[in-house]
């Protein structure tokens, strides 16, 4: 059941986001919808799919959420970032865009590789169309980033108006922002 509450979850998205989407997925659902959260990053990313079901949960259930970069926010968790109403960053953040990386373990036949692979670029196209969307950014901006493989500081992404940035002694999330 959907939990009510005047103060924010709080949820800390550490780590891979393939190894702990599940996890991740049932702490959102059990936020009533329109709720009110706190996400704290700390990702190198992970699979795309994960990434996509994140933002499209935050999206789909209209969470007022709070997005801190406390360490890394790179790859694929860029998206559930950008999916957040609200973004902060310290001037220690960092994330990293790139262009997606394939990888398969499967043992798969010529034809099925071929999909996937016309299937990855048609994805990371979209997933990279959406993400500058989401951020509100100036594509080419994005594209430069993604296309050097680019690690960009806190007060980088603040001041290309992506994000906010704070002081890790500071709270200025306790305080809704006026929209």
């Amino acid at each position: 059941m959907p939990r009510q509450s005047e103060s924010p979850v709080e949820i800390a998205l550490v780590g891979d986001l393939s190894e702990h989407q599940a996890d991740w997925c049932d702490k959102l659902l059990e936020i009533a919808p329109g709720g009110r959260c706190v996400l704290y990053f700390d990702s190198p990313g992970g699979s795309p799919y994960a990434a996509m079901a994140l933002a499209n949960l935050l999206l789909l259930r209209g969470l007022d959420a709070v997005g801190i970069v406390v360490g890394e926010c790179s790859s694929a968790a860029l998206l559930p970032l950008a999916a957040c109403r609200r973004r902060l960053v310290t001037a220690h953040s960092t994330l990293l865009f790139h262009h997606m990386k394939w990888q398969s373990e499967e043992n798969v036949g010529l034809v099925e590789a071929a999909q996937w692979a016309k299937h990855f670029g048609e994805l990371e196209q979209a997933m990279d169309r959406w993400l500058v969307e989401l951020l509100g950014a100036d594509p080419r901006l994005i594209a430069q980033w993604i296309d050097a493989g680019r690690y960009v500081l806190g007060p980088e992404l603040a001041a290309a108006g992506l994000a906010e940035l704070i002081s890790p002694t500071a709270l200025p999330w306790l305080t809704p922002r006026k929209r």
